[in-house]
C-alpha cells in the first residue's frame, strides 16, 4: 500500500471515528470534521496525487463550506426551538397535588406542589402536610385547593 493510501485510510478512519462520537453524543458537532475527514479520505483513494498537493487545502474548504452548511440546516430542522412551557393558572383547576406546607383559609402561606411546580395555596379548611388535594379555583400565582376526595 502506498503512503497516499495509507493516509486515505487513516483519514476515513479519523473521520468514522468522529461520526461514532457524533452518533453517541449528537450535539458535539462532530459530525463536520468526520464528514470532511471522509470524503477527504475516499478523494485520496480515487485522486492519490491530490492528497499531497497544493490543492489538498483547496479541496478541504470546498469539502468543508457545504458540509457545514448542511450539517447547521439538519440540526435546525430536527431540533427547531420549542417555546418554553408555562403553566397558565387556569390548566391547574381540577388538577391534584400534594400539600408541602400546611393550608389555612384566607391565608396563601400554603404551598402545594403540582406536578413539579410549587404553588401558594389556600383552602376552606386546614389542611396538613403530605395531604392529597386537588384544586378548584387558581387565581394569578396561588391556587385554592380541598382534600382529594
Amino acid at each position: 500500500m502506498e503512503i497516499e493510501q495509507t493516509v486515505a485510510l487513516i483519514l476515513i478512519i479519523a473521520g468514522a471515528i468522529l461520526l461514532i462520537i457524533e452518533a453517541t453524543s449528537p450535539g458535539v458537532f462532530m459530525v463536520i470534521p468526520g464528514t470532511v475527514l471522509v470524503i477527504l479520505g475516499l478523494i485520496g483513494f480515487i485522486y492519490p496525487d491530490l492528497l499531497f498537493s497544493v490543492y489538498s487545502p483547496i479541496i478541504a474548504l470546498v469539502v468543508a463550506v457545504p458540509v457545514t452548511i448542511g450539517t447547521i440546516k439538519l440540526y435546525q430542522v430536527l431540533a427547531r426551538p420549542e417555546p418554553p412551557t408555562t403553566t397558565v393558572a387556569e390548566s391547574l383547576v381540577g388538577r391534584d397535588g400534594i400539600v408541602v406546607v400546611g393550608t389555612e383559609p384566607e391565608s396563601i402561606k400554603g404551598k402545594v406542589r403540582i406536578g413539579s411546580d410549587t404553588w401558594s395555596a389556600t383552602s376552606s379548611e386546614p389542611i396538613e402536610n403530605g395531604i392529597e388535594v386537588t384544586v378548584v379555583k387558581s387565581e394569578g400565582v396561588h391556587v385554592t385547593v380541598v382534600r382529594k376526595q
